[in-house]
């Protein structure tokens, strides 16, 4: 299946859900670094030339402005064959109740059926506290919880920045507290452990997030191939043979990190090193996200066609409330 995937930035006309029915979808909520754009500094102390993309993401409504950047998070609207619509989550990070707020109601995606956790770290996970916000309501925290796939270490890690969502029995004495409800489920960062999440198979990729950290992406469908990689400063060998047209197969996709647009990183790919793996692993074409306020959407857009036709592989810049229709199986 051919996807277009050329964006001018306009506003996003959204669609009925009944437009809709029977097709699957990816949704990117959040395109930016940790710190997000705009970045404070910029707006708190501005310099004698002001920065334009912190400005402009200030002055101009989101949904009409591909430089407003949450944290990086892709839902997937998954339909299979009974024409039932699932919404995946891939990382809850520190602003995921703005990002519901903007992208669910404006693509009428009504909840959240499962998670999947990259990492750790602040910007994939400090919003499963809002987790709640997006499930039904009960006081007294009878619902059923949300699934929730991540490794161990990010288990071990969680259960002390958020013990009141992972503990299992109220300890007595305690009052009942309204909490997000999530169900947890230990997977593997190895690619050859998949697992399933709300119908839909994942291979988990391990990749290196500077050289003391292991995070994860993830490929997914089978008519049409995506491999998201949000976290990473390297691949492995194992991991990029999995991805690369040259290993197991060409992606249709691939959505990867790209913190700043010169020189390099110890724990991100910057744009040198991202338009390299690009072609290594040669997918049809490629989104790039984790972008800092150094990238300006429509400027920097223009200077990768000329890249992509050079090169023969199709890579943009994503955008938050970007939706691209595909057929996963």
């Amino acid at each position: 299946m051919e996807t277009d995937l050329t964006d001018n930035g306009s506003c996003t006309v959204s669609q009925s859900r009944d437009d809709r029915h029977g097709s699957s979808a990816l949704i990117f909520l959040g395109t930016g670094c940790s710190s997000m754009v705009p970045n404070a500094l910029c707006l708190i102390q501005p310099s004698d030339s002001p920065c334009s993309v912190c400005t402009q993401a200030l002055t101009i409504p989101p949904e009409c402005n591909p430089n407003y950047r949450c944290n990086t998070s892709l839902l997937i609207d998954y339909c299979h064959d009974d024409r039932e619509h699932k919404y995946i989550l891939i990382d809850a990070g520190k602003n995921f109740r703005e990002q519901v707020i903007r992208w669910f109601t404006c693509h009428k995606i009504p909840q959240v059926d499962s998670i999947i956790l990259t990492h750790e770290h602040a910007d994939a996970v400090l919003g499963l506290d809002d987790i709640r916000a997006v499930q039904p309501f009960s006081p007294t925290n009878d619902i059923d919880p949300t699934q929730i796939y991540l490794t161990q270490f990010s288990m071990d890690s969680i259960a002390q920045k958020f013990p009141y969502l992972v503990q299992k029995k109220q300890k007595e004495g305690r009052e009942i507290r309204r909490v997000a409800q999530l169900d947890w489920k230990i997977i593997e960062g190895d690619c050859d452990k998949p697992f399933v999440a709300s119908g839909l198979q994942f291979v988990p990729l391990p990749v290196m997030h500077g050289e003391d950290y292991v995070s994860l992406g993830f490929l997914f469908g089978e008519k049409y191939r995506v491999a998201y990689i949000s976290d990473v400063s390297r691949f492995p060998p194992s991991t990029e043979y999995v991805i690369s047209k040259s290993g197991a197969g060409q992606l249709d996709l691939l959505i990867l990190d790209t913190l700043y647009k010169k020189g390099s990183h110890n724990v991100h790919l910057c744009l040198p090193q991202t338009l390299d793996a690009v072609k290594r692993i040669c997918p049809k074409r490629a989104l790039l996200i984790g972008m800092t306020h150094e990238f300006d959407h429509h400027k920097d857009n223009e200077v990768l066609m000329e890249w992509s036709r050079r090169e023969g592989i199709p890579v943009q810049l994503a955008r938050d409330d970007l939706r691209i229709p595909i057929e996963l199986y």
